[in-house]
């Protein structure tokens, strides 16, 4: 059973999102907020599989309640849903680690389904987002020179097996999905990713994606 957190101040989505995940026999809605405050603090004494994170909220919004969640529940995953199409908010929330973004008018199946995958350890950013993304990472990259540490890294500093897996993370494979695409277990799959992680200086799987993204892979 994957346990989500629906944080969102929006009393009427709460309810129907809640009734929506409740029709998934593994799906439970373990608990609610109405703003990124409270959002942490549930997730702190829920500690969740999955938060499903509005972006625009009164006092802490999504971004900020992402970045605490990420760095005090590291394997807790949070999912971005909004109605907003905020290219700013959305990129730090992701550059803060959300492991993914989609919009509330989505229908509940692929909303289940993004859940899902991003729990098994995948990044969901559907086609016309990820063009945003990569728009969005080139403009910032122009205003802000790479650190020394990204200047190092180079794609003929990972073997050829892992320049696969970033380019896997980069389409926003979980584990399993890279294993099963590459003929290897999930676990090997794992340890890979770590290791693109460690060489490329990056935080989390992520980064590792939008990292692929912004050179093409």
């Amino acid at each position: 059973m994957i346990r989500v957190l629906l944080v969102d101040d929006q009393r009427l989505m709460r309810d129907g999102m809640k009734t929506l995940l409740s029709l998934e026999d593994d799906l439970e809605v373990a608990g609610e907020a109405g703003n990124g405050l409270e959002g942490v603090q549930q997730a702190l004494a829920l500690r969740p599989d999955v938060v499903l994170m509005d972006i625009r909220m009164p006092g802490m919004n999504g971004v900020d309640a992402t970045r605490e969640i990420r760095r005090a529940l590291p394997e807790t995953k949070v999912l971005v849903l909004t109605t907003f199409d905020d290219d700013d908010l959305v990129m730090d929330a992701l550059l803060e680690g959300a492991a993914g973004y989609l919009t509330k008018d989505l229908p509940a199946e692929e909303i289940a389904e993004a859940v899902r995958k991003v729990r098994t350890g995948g990044v969901v950013m559907p086609p016309p987002i990820a063009a945003k993304v990569v728009s969005e990472l080139a403009r910032r990259s122009a205003a802000a020179p790479a650190t020394p540490k990204e200047d190092q890294v180079i794609l003929e500093h990972l073997t050829d097996r892992e320049r696969e897996v970033l380019r896997l993370l980069g389409q926003g494979f979980s584990n399993k999905e890279i294993g099963e695409a590459l003929f290897i277990t999930e676990g090997t799959a794992k340890n890979h990713v770590s290791n693109v992680i460690e060489k490329l200086g990056l935080r989390d799987r992520t980064q590792a994606a939008l990292w692929a993204v912004r050179h093409g892979l």
